[in-house]
């Protein structure tokens, strides 16, 4: 059975999380350098990590004076996954950053800095901490796998999804600010983008692996 997901990567030390959470769940993670000609070819799905910002002339803004220095080439490789992926009905995760390319790739926008940067942005060293808690859609995919209406979540981010792009839909907000946390895409088998960072509680917080889980199960 193929469960070999594709990680891209810029920066190969922050890769650990995730493959040690895809490990968990069962699948065989393989990380790829986010340069030169990358392919979904042979894989099984597509696991997107966070990182840089976006390049804001991706979705047609100037850039905000908060936005960190863009990497082109890995928002190249990383939207030309997303193309082959999708094109495939391919499974998809897409986390922090993830998220954020796959709203981009949809023909959404972004807010460049959050001005509730310190709630989602908090100075923990623990990645693990809880940030604040998500309210999540009845009926989607991510309240099938949580198996709740809330979740309580880390966080490490000042940007978010502003305008959802076409065929997304918002699947989690945060309880009192109303970021969005999670989208997805009906049409496809698995699709599921999350704000957070699951990677960093699989192993004390069962339904964070459970996201991993069904991920493995859908590249089965």
């Amino acid at each position: 059975m193929n469960r070999r997901v594709l990680i891209p990567y810029s920066h190969a030390k922050k890769v650990i999380a995730y493959a040690d959470a895809a490990r968990a769940a069962g699948l065989t993670s393989e990380p790829v350098e986010a340069k030169g000609a990358v392919s979904i070819n042979g894989f099984a799905g597509l696991l997107l990590m966070g990182g840089a910002d976006v390049n804001p002339r991706l979705y047609g803004d100037e850039v905000h004076r908060k936005t960190e220095r863009p990497e082109d080439e890995r928002d190249r490789v990383e939207l030309d996954l997303i193309h082959e992926a999708i094109q495939r009905d391919l499974p998809i995760v897409a986390i922090c950053r993830g998220l954020q390319i796959l709203n981009v790739y949809h023909g959404g926008t972004l807010i460049q800095h959050l001005s509730t940067a310190e709630r989602h942005d908090p100075d923990h060293t623990n990645a693990a901490l809880i940030a604040h808690e998500v309210t999540i859609e009845p009926g989607t995919l991510l309240a099938d796998i949580a198996g709740a209406n809330s979740l309580q979540v880390n966080s490490r981010h000042h940007q978010a999804a502003n305008r959802i792009g076409a065929g997304l839909h918002i699947s989690a907000r945060d309880s009192e600010d109303g970021t969005v946390e999670a989208l997805e895409r009906r049409d496809k088998q698995f699709v599921l983008a999350v704000q957070w960072h699951p990677e960093d509680q699989v192993f004390k917080r069962p339904e964070q692996m459970r996201l991993f889980q069904r991920f493995a199960e859908a590249c089965g």
